[in-house]
């Protein structure tokens, strides 16, 4: 008779500032989950931005999380140590055909698609805002586009989104069950994927061995995480973690996203806004207590 495993959790901040509220809650209803379901949480240093991501910030984010009372008893991942399973992520989509290189900087691409729309045309944008990447060569002329790809000119490796749609044939969709309480128990519904949405997403680029959406997907899998418990701010990103896990020959998880932490003005919090810190709040003599009440958690 075949058991059902224990879920597996993780929570996955990058050391690159000190975490705040919203890493709080997520670090939190992670380790619930675990805990209510009979399974366990683990933690994913994110730490691919070795410039930003430094030991002491990462010893400090880890007396944070003890403060809190995440689980740090069980093996740790750190993404630094893992750009080899990258590039066998990225090596088997170029082997499929689905990879080319993009040499447009962002000024480049803001540049052409303010013209496009002063022109009246609406350029396409992802679900987070930012327009489509229009392709090299609408936007250079062929001895510009030369010039870059035999030079030493800044580029991004790409997934052309069309060739990796046109590869997979078939409707798309995830998982998504309830974030918190007794939603936690509730069976999964099937959320229809539109990873054409978000256009030729980045894969690495030239100084950088990953981005967010290939490593997510690799270290995923590399844990056994059964549930992803995350904000829904990447609500919409799951599209496109369903393409790679489908052309990749990765596991399905479950996805489960919580609601947000927002400051006073309504807006989610963040390390690049200043948000207020989890140490700052603690060397201001906040308690655990204090910080349970803001984030709308029961002790």
């Amino acid at each position: 008779m075949s058991t059902q495993p224990s879920p597996i959790f993780r929570f996955a901040p990058s050391p690159n500032g000190h975490l705040h509220l919203g890493h709080a809650l997520s670090a939190l209803l992670n380790a619930r989950a675990a805990e209510l379901l009979g399974g366990k949480a683990l933690l994913r240093i994110e730490n691919i931005d070795l410039a930003r991501c430094t030991p002491v910030l990462e010893q400090e984010m880890l007396e944070d999380l003890e403060w809190l009372g995440y689980p740090l008893d069980t093996p740790v991942l750190r993404q630094s140590e893992r750009f080899e399973a990258y590039q066998t992520a990225l090596g088997k989509l170029e082997a499929l055909g689905l990879v080319y290189r993009a040499t447009l900087t962002r000024a480049e691409i803001k540049r052409f698609v303010e013209e496009q729309e002063v022109l009246g045309q609406r350029w396409p944008r992802d679900p987070d805002g930012a327009p489509l990447y229009p392709g090299d060569r609408i936007v250079l002329s062929e001895d510009e586009l030369n010039a870059r790809l035999i030079g030493d000119a800044p580029y991004a490796l790409r997934l052309n989104m069309k060739a990796a749609l046109e590869q997979v044939n078939q409707p798309l969709s995830w998982q998504e069950a309830g974030p918190e309480g007794p939603s936690l128990t509730e069976t999964p519904t099937p959320i229809a994927a539109s990873p054409e949405d978000w256009g030729d997403i980045i894969l690495t680029r030239k100084d950088t061995p990953t981005s967010y959406h290939l490593s997510v997907v690799v270290d995923d899998a590399a844990q056994g995480i059964t549930d992803v418990l995350r904000g829904t701010d990447l609500y919409q990103a799951t599209s496109v973690h369903r393409l790679l896990q489908v052309l990749l020959d990765l596991p399905e998880p479950v996805y489960r996203h919580h609601r947000l932490v927002l400051d006073e003005d309504g807006q989610k919090l963040s390390k690049s806004s200043q948000s207020t810190s989890l140490r700052a709040l603690r060397h201001a003599g906040w308690t655990r207590a204090a910080v349970l009440e803001r984030i709308g958690l029961e002790r």
